[in-house]
């Protein structure tokens, strides 16, 4: 288990779709812990995908349940291989922040609801129904596997974009 290096916009692995895991081994499973790793050593990070850490498969993890707008609703440390979505309802504007485009926080429009099914490290075969900030932060990371950033989803380019304030 190691915290990896997050790889930064624009670097281009962020904007290629990943390769969908064909069979799931012991590298994989050294993958996903990484990535758990990583996450919890991000500060305030909710998900991590691994293109972020310089891999293109089809792999996150997401744990919003220690964030104030997770954690009465969510399904804790979902560890996440070929996830997808199946249905999704519902749309809300949230900001958004990447730990990939560091300085940088926006407003993105997403579905409030989604149905998801993806596949545990030891194979098991797990379909959820997620709702309000968790359903966010599903879609931000499946967005990362598919090559895609917040900043490709902003809601208004007028006022949609903020530099994070710096406190050095």
């Amino acid at each position: 288990m190691a915290v990896r290096n997050i790889v930064t916009y624009p670097n281009q692995i962020l904007k290629t779709p990943c390769q969908v895991v064909e069979q799931i081994d012991d590298w994989v499973r050294q993958l996903v812990d990484d990535l758990v790793d990583t996450m919890h050593a991000g500060p305030g990070s909710v998900g991590v995908a691994s293109p972020q850490i310089g891999v293109s498969l089809r792999v996150c993890v997401i744990d919003v349940s220690k964030n104030r707008h997770g954690k009465d609703n969510n399904h804790g440390l979902m560890l996440m291989i070929n996830p997808e979505i199946l249905a999704r309802s519902g749309a809300a504007v949230m900001r958004e922040g990447c730990m990939s485009v560091p300085d940088y926080t926006g407003d993105v429009e997403r579905a409030t609801e989604l149905t998801l099914r993806f596949t545990e490290p030891d194979g098991t075969v797990r379909e959820i129904e997620a709702s309000g900030f968790e359903a966010v932060a599903i879609q931000h990371e499946l967005d990362h596997l598919d090559g895609l950033l917040f900043l490709d989803r902003i809601a208004s380019l007028k006022t949609g974009l903020f530099r994070r304030k710096s406190y050095k």
